[in-house]
């Protein structure tokens, strides 16, 4: 089992910069596929990112690409998502997410999620 807990939202003016942390305990997260998800109010969850356990590949939804950023410290156990060039429609709940690595299944550890709120 592994337990996830996100942190870092906030309020943010657009354009502003947030670093969202995933701090995982349980298992260690070398050995797993590590993503980020988000769910505005009225939509579905929607894939932002994510970082592959096999050489920390790294793959972006069209949307975030180039101003959000995933990054891991396996000493610290932890997952990161830096976002810079904030936009309203970047608000949303943001969910860390666990699987094993090289499985190709879907995420099946979930954290309870942070509010990312961008004000125009």
């Amino acid at each position: 089992q592994v337990q996830l807990v996100e942190s870092g939202g906030g309020l943010v003016q657009a354009g502003g910069s947030l670093r969202l942390s995933c701090a995982a305990s349980g298992r260690t997260i070398s050995g797993y596929d590590m993503g980020w998800f988000r769910q505005a109010p009225g939509k579905e969850r929607e894939f932002v990112g994510q970082m592959i356990a096999s050489f920390g590949r790294t793959h972006y939804a069209d949307s975030v690409r180039g101003r959000f950023t995933i990054s891991r410290d396996n000493a610290k156990n932890t997952m990161y998502l830096q976002m810079n060039s904030l936009k309203p429609d970047d608000t949303a709940v943001y969910y860390c997410a666990a699987r094993p690595g090289g499985s190709a299944a879907s995420y099946n550890y979930w954290g309870q999620g942070t509010q990312v709120t961008v004000s125009s």
